[in-house]
């Protein structure tokens, strides 16, 4: 059966303002595409846009689908304003949950107080009585109540782990922070395992497809596998899932701490709706929680550099690792340091024939950096709502002289260095126009100001082709994603709006109108 979509604007994602009229499909692969009177007679049926634009769908190239159902379904405190306020909502919370289950709440962003305090551990005590645990929004920085931290056997006498904090007063008493790697001690202590609540990994990711394809999302690559207990329960989740549903394509990054049993189990992976990704490290933290690594001291802090979650010797056994099973490497980088840890152990292992590095983030860079990364095959994912979540304080942490190098998507673009768009949900909402705006503005929509670091901002058609070709890029499937051409897959994401000629300030308000995955209609929106 070949479906003849027309009459609206499309946008082939191959130059800016390249355009078609119409485009033939058949089994899933667009099979022609051109003038309306010269496709009209070979096909079966038609597809009429009404006017609105459609694009290659849109992949999220960087998120947590798991996470994300989970976040949907807990308390957030993403816009809370207060420690007060944060305090009130969590003993809300909690006299709904019962003292025999953990209560975990989601985000906290104590930037967004205006005396940035974090409740202790004894305030939390005092309104709850359930293990608790709070996430910070950037998910390196984690907040338990004593019980929780009695679960997990967490003391005064504990040693800090490699790679983690385990934070605590002057007095040596514990304060209830956990940091980096010190907060999987906690989580271990969390049940996971049994029939129930292998069912709620399914129901949150048939939640979270369906959240994405009505923000017209077609695919997204994502990692969790080393989360949710033992990681059959997250692949068997996802392959009953996405092959059940095969409306949704997922690359799948697989976390180093489970990659080398994985690899030996040959676990199965299906190209077209969950494919197979690279291993993915942690190389450092965050700005927010004065974790990631740095070549030089925080601005408001001389005594720290942040933290390297590997040392040097165990990040290369890593990069082994990997290339032994003939996969490339994905690695959470966000300060300077950390980038030149990784950059480096890219520049001596290659990845193999078909596949591609990935630096995840790359939040701070310096010139020599972009210029070594130039001679490497790799691609960099970014995350633009990073910088509406950052800013301003993200200066006062790294200070002025390196704010020019601070989220350099236009440097990168313009070294000729591939990059794709993401979310990193659940640490920011799963929404690629707030990625497109974030990236063109670079600041928040109620700003008036001309963006943060506004020498950084990309064009419209570098934002939208993040989540289009950059994508695609990602997984080494620019040969058949991300563009609307003969031979590449019929995965289309269509607005009711055009976003090249859109008010930027009403770009956020933009409708999808149809999400198409496989030639097939998976959102409506009438």
């Amino acid at each position: 059966m070949k479906r003849l979509i027309h009459n609206g604007k499309i946008y082939t994602m191959t130059a800016p303002e390249q355009t078609v009229e119409a485009v033939l499909i058949e089994e899933g692969r667009i099979s022609a595409i051109g003038r309306y009177d010269e496709l009209v007679d070979l096909a079966d049926e038609q597809l009429d846009l009404q006017g609105a634009t459609m694009y290659p769908g849109f992949v999220d190239s960087h998120l947590h689908m798991i996470g994300t159902g989970l976040k949907l379904t807990r308390l957030d405190l993403s816009d809370v304003q207060s420690a007060e306020d944060m305090l009130y909502l969590i003993a809300e919370q909690a006299k709904k949950t019962a003292d025999d289950e953990w209560l975990w709440v989601e985000s906290f962003n104590e930037n967004n107080f205006p005396d940035q305090r974090i409740p202790t551990m004894a305030e939390l005590d005092a309104i709850t009585t359930m293990p608790l645990i709070v996430s910070r929004v950037c998910r390196h920085v984690f907040l338990g109540n004593r019980l929780a931290f009695d679960l997990a056997g967490i003391t005064e006498a504990t040693a800090n782990p490699q790679g983690g904090l385990i934070g605590r007063h002057s007095s040596g008493e514990l304060n209830g922070l956990l940091y980096e790697q010190a907060a999987d001690l906690l989580k271990a202590a969390i049940p996971q395992e049994g029939a129930a609540f292998r069912q709620q990994l399914e129901n949150v990711l048939h939640h979270t497809i369906e959240h994405m394809h009505a923000r017209g999302l077609t695919g997204g690559h994502s990692e969790e596998m080393a989360y949710f207990g033992h990681y059959n329960y997250s692949y068997n989740a996802y392959k009953k899932v996405l092959l059940g549903r095969k409306d949704f394509r997922a690359n799948l990054l697989i976390h180093n701490e489970v990659f080398a049993a994985m690899m030996e189990d040959e676990l199965l992976f299906d190209d077209d709706f969950m494919s197979l990704g690279a291993m993915k490290i942690f190389a450092d933290g965050s700005f927010g929680g004065s974790t990631a690594a740095l070549l030089e001291p925080y601005a408001d802090d001389f005594t720290n550099k942040g933290l390297l979650i590997q040392d040097d010797i165990a990040m290369e056994e890593l990069f082994q690792l990997a290339q032994a099973y003939s996969r490339p490497i994905a690695v959470h980088t966000i300060g300077d340091a950390a980038a030149t840890q990784v950059i480096k152990l890219m520049e001596n292992y290659p990845p193999p024939s078909g596949t591609r590095h990935r630096i995840i983030h790359a939040c701070l860079l310096n010139e020599d950096l972009l210029h070594r990364m130039t001679k490497i095959d790799l691609a960099v994912d970014i995350q633009p709502t990073f910088v509406t979540s950052d800013f301003p304080w993200v200066g006062n942490k790294i200070g002025e002289q390196r704010l020019p190098y601070a989220f350099p998507w236009k440097s990168l673009l313009d070294a000729g260095i591939k990059c794709g768009g993401g979310s990193d949900s659940p640490i920011e909402p799963v929404d690629p126009l707030a990625g497109i705006y974030a990236a063109i503005t670079r600041k928040k929509p109620e700003e008036n100001h001309g963006g943060y670091v506004p020498q950084q901002k990309l064009t419209r058609y570098e934002a939208l082709r993040l989540y289009t070709v950059g994508s695609a890029e990602m997984i080494h499937h620019e040969h058949d994603r991300g563009m609307i051409q003969p031979g590449y897959i019929a995965d289309f994401t269509i607005f009711k709006e055009d976003l090249f000629t859109i008010a930027i300030e009403k770009m956020l308000q933009a409708q999808v109108k149809m999400t198409i995955v496989d030639g097939k209609i998976v959102f409506e929106n009438n």
